[in-house]
């Protein structure tokens, strides 16, 4: 191993790496975090002037991680934040989280990452690790990263060699908003290199911050076994999703259905139907790997048609509250309905890929004036597919009142279902949310 190298590994096994950190959000904050409570110094890197400012202040942009870490964050002689991708050369370790959507058409949009390597290797020097988090297909980060990597460095004037004077590997993120039960320091992390060296020297470095690092033999395995976690929960809750429907137009209840199911202790893990996938994994990277196989002669079927029955269910959504509406004498294009919940969970003010929105627009398409509540989520901005231009309406008796009907796309646990259910004309509920009240409620609650 080379002198830069070594250096490195001495650095890490003292702690007195600088770890850059690109991409402050749900994934790169959080990871900035604990690599720092590890002892490492931290330097984030963000386009976004917000995020800089608000971490600079010390106050949070992300309600669910709370205030704490962004204060101890700003307070510390061990991390700063810019956005100045010319000070990359200062980390001996970059971090890659940056987002990875679908284009029209459900193809991968890899220009983050691939504008981010270009940037990185404008400024590679020896004895740096480089490491991907962002979720994609297998083969980006040697192929797609790397090559981005070294087109940016000759660009500079910049010779190095992969595995020789720096190393490349990539470690997929688990994050989950608003979980309580794990977070980034307690969730296991896998690490695969391009090379042996990578794939170890890699390892170390998250063990500054994270308890379990579990290592693999490549990149290309840690890729699929990211994409494997999403495909196995996209396929599952496909399966529910469309079982909710055949079994609601034989008068079951699907969710009444799992929970039977769920009591057998083994063979069996409990997936819940809802309103469309959210969030910024399931609804997108499984796609990601069924646009790859296309391009090696491969057809992902599971995946492709668990896909057509997720982003189905918000038209399922609004037939079932424009048929309920008509069923009481009022037309969709009439009618006033207020969806509860912007955020694609409960709890937390995460919007990404929420299926409410869509039920928004297409409530919108049929006419009816529509408006939405959610006490993490004041007001809406322009997104790259929404711009709704709406703000939270307050829950009230009286407004619940005003409205012809109340569809409940995300269950937060601060909305008063008491209230819901004494004062609506009628509710849609996505969420099995007003199980309690189904008796005080008869026909004026849906089930979709």
């Amino acid at each position: 191993m080379n002198e830069a190298l070594s250096k490195l590994e001495a650095l890490i096994d003292s702690r007195d790496v600088v770890v850059g950190v690109i991409g402050l959000g749900y994934v790169g904050l959080p990871l900035a975090s604990a690599l720092h409570g590890g002892g490492a110094r931290v330097i984030g890197f963000d386009v976004d002037p917000a995020k800089i400012k608000a971490l600079t202040e010390g106050t949070t942009y992300l309600a669910h991680l709370g205030e704490d870490m962004v204060t101890t964050l700003a307070g510390s002689e061990r991390f700063d934040v810019t956005s100045d991708f010319g000070r990359l050369g200062e980390a001996d370790v970059v971090l890659v989280c940056v987002p990875t959507p679908l284009r029209e058409g459900r193809v991968p949009d890899l220009s983050y990452v691939v504008d981010t390597g270009r940037a990185i290797g404008k400024t590679l020097r020896a004895g740096q690790l480089l490491v991907l988090e962002s979720t994609t297909y297998p083969g980006t980060t040697r192929r797609e990263f790397l090559g981005a990597v070294m087109e940016g460095a000759e660009e500079a004037g910049r010779s190095l060699a992969v595995g020789e004077d720096f190393l490349v590997a990539f470690s997929p993120e688990r994050e989950d908003p608003g979980r309580k039960s794990h977070e980034t320091t307690t969730i296991p992390k896998l690490v695969g290199g391009l090379d042996e060296r990578s794939t170890r020297i890699a390892s170390e470095l998250y063990r500054i911050g994270i308890k379990e690092v579990v290592p693999v033999s490549s990149a290309e395995v840690a890729e699929a076994a990211k994409i494997l976690e999403n495909v196995y929960r996209a396929v599952n809750i496909a399966m529910v999703n469309e079982m909710k429907v055949i079994l609601a137009d034989m008068g079951i209840d699907m969710f009444e259905v799992v929970r039977a199911a769920a009591t057998k202790p083994f063979g069996f893990q409990a997936f819940y139907p809802g309103p469309g996938l959210g969030g910024h994994c399931i609804p997108i990277d499984p796609f990601y790997l069924s646009w790859r196989a296309k391009e090696i002669g491969h057809e992902a079927r599971f995946i492709e048609l668990a896909g057509e029955v997720n982003h189905d269910m918000p038209i399922y959504v609004v037939k079932k509250t424009a048929s309920a509406l008509e069923e009481r004498g009022l037309a969709a294009k009439r009618a006033r309905v207020l969806v509860l919940g912007l955020a694609y969970k409960p709890d937390v003010d995460d919007v990404r890929e929420s299926p409410s929105f869509e039920i928004i627009e297409l409530l919108r398409a049929e006419g009816a004036h529509v408006d939405y509540s959610d006490p993490y989520i004041k007001a809406t901005w322009k997104m790259r597919r929404y711009d709704l231009g709406l703000t939270s309406v307050e829950l009230t008796p009286e407004s619940l009142a005003s409205y012809d009907a109340v569809v409940i796309s995300t269950n937060h646990s601060a909305f008063d279902y008491g209230m819901i259910a004494e004062h609506s004309k009628l509710v849609v509920d996505t969420r099995d949310a007003m199980r309690p009240y189904v008796s005080e409620m008869g026909t004026r609650l849906v089930r979709a």
